[in-house]
């Protein structure tokens, strides 16, 4: 069975559009596991004024991430402090991109 993106998924990874059925099919997981992920405080997907979850595209990335981990032999605690120090590596990697390009910026003998 093929599941169709919701339009305007491809704009904003970040917007809640799967529902948990869609989300634990698409990455392979039981729904159960999807809440106990969130339980635990590894992903937080959005949720509708009603309170149904609404899982996005970077949560699907986190959760394939997650399920990596677990093949890996990682428990629960493990994963969690995996991709807090993994979330902290690509925004040290943006600051320093920022800065290199203001540097360069700065630098730059076309600069008058």
């Amino acid at each position: 069975m093929e599941l169709e993106v919701p339009m305007g998924q491809a704009g904003d990874p970040g917007r809640g559009v799967y529902a948990i059925s869609v989300a634990a099919e698409l990455v392979g997981m039981g729904q159960q596991n999807l809440r106990l992920y969130e339980r635990k405080g590894l992903l937080e997907p959005g949720r509708t004024l009603g309170g149904t979850r609404q899982y996005s595209e970077d949560d699907l990335v986190t959760l394939r991430r997650i399920g990596e981990l677990l093949d890996l032999g990682l428990n629960l605690a493990g994963i969690r402090i995996v991709l807090v120090l993994e979330a902290d590596n690509r925004r040290l990697e943006g600051e320093l991109r920022s800065a290199n390009a203001a540097r360069d910026t700065a630098t730059s003998p076309l600069r008058k």
